[in-house]
């Protein structure tokens, strides 16, 4: 039986870097130039979970400012390898997905997207449970799973609302919401360190247990703080010479994230007592009232701040996931339906989606778990999640190295190998050091999409756009 096939836009040769993967991005302009593109990265790594990110590094121990730190040099190393893999296809539509897909085939292009698909939503569950405990902390509540739930709600569909009406298009929303996130950081990590007491500062290692289980800890929430780095390699389109700025706004970009975290957690480390980080859910609203003693109103100014700027974060991480959604599916590599825009040009139904899937899993979370574990739970889900993507980035420089597809050779083909390979290891140790439960939990996730995949391979047969496997009738499929 023949099959008839229509071409697809990316059935090329693989020395032939893409050059348009989507009609969508004839209409791009490259509007962002490297402070720009440097901003974004700034702006997408330090969202709401840095603000409760120093409670988690104090249950590890002072021993968790190392991990940090290593994990810092490791989000840098990604950041070169996109700049890398850029320069390879500049001009690919949703870098991570795009360069699985030209390097490997639709499937594993289909699996990068589904996996950063999920955790951006999954991401967003996290970021509103860190924002939670900011509103709890401005209006003095203590309310039950099932009310902190409610308040998640609220987190969630305002950016989903915000999204469907297009006001996502006005650059001062989120500018305004970056400033105010900043404020309170820069603030505690400049004149915070005048108030720090050496006293507060915990154990090296205050889990009672091993240090690696410290380490574990600690990993986790490290790499979810610096999630982001990839967004100049994604938006790669409206990047100006994105071979050059891609991954320069990528290393700048992470590098001023370093900085700010490490001198703000270790700082709320020195200003709250290790007794009073620990489990604390709002530890930047303690270490403000340390500086300003005796005035509450401090506390609740910077919780209200945390609050407007977790509003921003999440705005942005819903048009994200929308995005990544949209561009895969006008691909035919998910479902139709996240293609469907309004007059406005939004994709509402992946922006329902977006704020649906979260909710679900909030509900889950506020029934199952209490406090702190809320957060960090869904924290180890969405590193999983992300690493994969990640490891995929990774090996496919790594096939493009070792193909010989382009010569290379001496200490430059040694610099890349390193690079490439580093990156495919720090993937793999984020993995394991997120612990079996969450590994699990991914796991579920991944062969949920597989299934789903086989859907959307048998439909894009019946609709020509794929060729169908040969059939032979040694395997039965001809009589």
């Amino acid at each position: 039986m023949s099959h008839t096939v229509r071409a697809h836009p990316l059935w090329r040769p693989h020395h032939e870097p893409p050059e348009d993967l989507s009609p969508r991005n004839q209409a791009r302009a490259r509007a962002l130039g490297l402070t720009s593109a440097t901003g974004l990265v700034i702006g997408s790594i330090i969202g709401t979970g840095v603000f409760t990110m120093p409670a988690v590094l104090a249950a590890a121990g002072t021993s968790s400012l190392l991990v940090l730190a290593a994990v810092a040099l490791g989000a840098m190393v990604l950041a070169v390898l996109f700049g890398q893999l850029t320069r390879r296809v500049p001009n690919a539509d949703g870098g991570l997905y795009a360069y699985a897909r030209y390097e490997f085939g639709d499937f594993a292009g289909y699996l990068t997207g589904w996996c950063y698909w999920v955790q951006c939503w999954a991401g967003n569950a996290a970021i509103v449970a860190s924002w939670v405990f900011y509103v709890d902390a401005l209006f003095g509540w203590h309310p039950s799973g099932l009310g902190n739930w409610g308040i998640a709600l609220t987190g969630l569909w305002i950016p989903a609302l915000v999204n469907l009406a297009g006001v996502h298009q006005m650059a001062w929303f989120q500018n305004v919401t970056v400033v105010l996130k900043f404020l309170p950081l820069l603030f505690v990590g400049v004149v915070g360190w005048f108030f720090v007491s050496s006293g507060h500062f915990g154990a090296f290692n205050a889990t009672g247990g091993s240090l690696y289980s410290a380490i574990g800890i600690a990993a986790g929430v490290a790499l979810f703080s610096f999630i982001g780095v990839e967004v100049a390699a994604i938006t790669a389109k409206r990047v100006k010479d994105p071979k050059k700025n891609v991954g320069r706004a990528s290393l700048l970009g992470t590098g001023a994230s370093a900085i700010v975290y490490l001198l703000v957690s270790a700082a709320v480390m020195g200003l709250v007592p290790h007794h009073a980080l620990v489990n604390n859910g709002a530890p930047f609203v303690n270490a403000f009232e340390t500086i300003f003693t005796g005035g509450a109103w401090a506390g609740k100014l910077v919780a209200a701040l945390a609050v407007v700027s977790g509003i921003g974060a999440l705005n942005g991480w819903t048009l994200v996931t929308t995005e990544v959604a949209r561009a895969a599916a006008q691909d035919g590599l998910f479902p139709e339906p996240f293609n469907w825009t309004d007059r406005k040009g939004t994709a509402w139904f992946g922006v329902l989606t977006a704020a649906i899937l979260p909710s679900l899993l909030m509900l889950w979370s506020y029934t199952t778990k209490t406090g702190l574990t809320v957060f960090t739970e869904l924290v180890a889900l969405t590193v999983v999640t992300v690493a994969i993507p990640y490891l995929f980035s990774a090996t496919a420089q790594l096939t493009y190295l070792l193909s010989r597809r382009r010569r290379v050779q001496g200490w430059l083909l040694a610099r890349d190998l390193t690079i490439a390979g580093a990156a495919a290891a720090f993937s793999m140790w984020v993995t394991f050091a997120a612990g079996y439960a969450a590994v699990y939990e991914a796991l579920i996730i991944v062969l949920l999409g597989v299934i789903l995949y086989a859907f959307l391979k048998a439909h894009r047969e019946r609709l020509g756009q794929v060729p169908a496997p040969r059939e032979s009738a040694e395997f039965g499929g001809a009589r």
